[in-house]
């Protein structure tokens, strides 16, 4: 294989015999190399042999920034879901788990914990994506000695979820004119222009569709108190007013009743796209 471009010092893009791209990943495998070199076979790794141009691009955008332990950490993870589950995933798999792994691993370090309320609901409908997430959880304590609770192993299973529906995330098979909707209303809404290339725009869309998944499921969550929505309608109005007109749209469109707690997580959401639109600027 003969590389094409580095990414860093662990990962580079190549063409293979056949003349097809793939990512490449190993230990010092692009250090002090260049274009048109042929790849060291001693030290590859992993081969990500991605369809999709725009998740091998995504695929490149955050190995790049990412440290060796965790990719390998979350390759690792879908080896095991592959081999020992048979599942059949999509290959965005590779980054969104893979983003996930990251910022979790991040979140805790720094002592933060996220709830997840719909833990129960995870270990009931889908426990063998469960499964997965409590491997995923005690990999990452065994190889980077840090700590993750329950609620993490139940983020984890989602991403398996969303990946064995459709053929690719992006096209949002199930719900195509709702999804188109509801990003217009937030593009609208918050005045910005979405780079459907990005992970923050994969994260969102992903978002949105597990939630119309879950609707058309009956899977939603309940209606409790909950003081850190005042807080984020608070802090953040313009992101809340948002998210209350996507919830407004899905409520007309599918008809539901969206809780203060899917409301609160659309706000999350549309935040991070936000601050990633002001980032561009």
């Amino acid at each position: 294989m003969v590389i094409d471009k580095i990414i860093n010092n662990n990962i580079v893009s190549a063409f293979d015999e056949k003349g097809l791209e793939v990512v490449i990943m190993g230990r010092g495998i692009g250090f002090q190399m260049k274009r048109g070199q042929e790849v060291p076979a001693e030290k590859i790794e992993k081969v990500f042999r991605i369809k999709s141009q725009s998740i091998a691009e995504q695929l490149k955008e955050l190995l790049a920034k990412m440290p060796l332990e965790q990719v390998q950490i979350s390759n690792e993870i879908i080896s095991y879901a592959n081999k020992t589950m048979k599942l059949k995933l999509n290959q965005s798999i590779y980054v969104t788990l893979t983003d996930h792994i990251s910022f979790a691993i991040s979140r805790c370090k720094k002592g933060i914990h996220l709830e997840n309320a719909l833990l129960w609901e995870i270990k009931r409908f889908y426990p063998q994506e469960f499964e997965l997430g409590r491997y995923a959880v005690e990999l990452v304590k065994k190889r980077l000695n840090v700590e993750m609770p329950e609620d993490e192993a139940g983020f984890i299973a989602l991403h398996f979820v969303n990946a064995e529906y459709g053929t690719d995330i992006r096209d949002a098979v199930r719900f195509p004119n709702q999804v188109k909707e509801i990003l217009g209303i937030v593009a609208d809404e918050l005045g910005i222009e979405m780079d459907e290339g990005s992970l923050h725009y994969e994260r969102f869309l992903t978002h949105v569709k597990f939630l119309l998944q879950r609707i058309y499921r009956k899977e939603l969550l309940e209606e409790e108190e909950n003081e850190i929505t005042e807080m984020m309608q608070r802090k953040y109005p313009r992101e809340y007013s948002c998210s209350r007109k996507v919830a407004d749209y899905i409520e007309q469109t599918a008809d539901c009743k969206l809780s203060g707690e899917e409301v609160l997580y659309l706000t999350l959401h549309i935040r991070r796209v936000a601050m990633a639109d002001s980032e561009d600027e």
